[in-house]
């Protein structure tokens, strides 16, 4: 089971939320809107996205990597792949 298992709801609201906000940018291209107002909206995407994200990888700690604890190399894998998803984020 996902370590977001628990949070499911709330993430697919979110996340519904977000394509709600994607769909508003495309008509907003569609209808010639200000090329700013297009880019504030895109950046308050990004922002929401990056939120879902942080979520995802607190709920991948708290589960996940803790449940690898017992066992070493389980540990070490589950903690490199969680520095790796940090390291993607901050690219992004």
């Amino acid at each position: 089971m996902a370590g977001y298992a628990g949070r499911k709801p709330e993430l697919r609201a979110r996340l519904r939320r977000i394509s709600g906000q994607v769909g508003g940018i495309e008509r907003m291209v569609e209808a010639d809107a200000y090329c700013l107002d297009v880019l504030t909206q895109i950046s308050a995407v990004t922002k929401a996205l990056k939120a879902v994200a942080s979520e995802l990888l607190e709920a991948h700690l708290e589960s996940c990597v803790k449940e690898a604890m017992s066992d070493r190399r389980r540990a070490e894998q589950k903690v490199s792949e969680a520095w790796a998803a940090i390291d993607r984020l901050l690219r992004s």
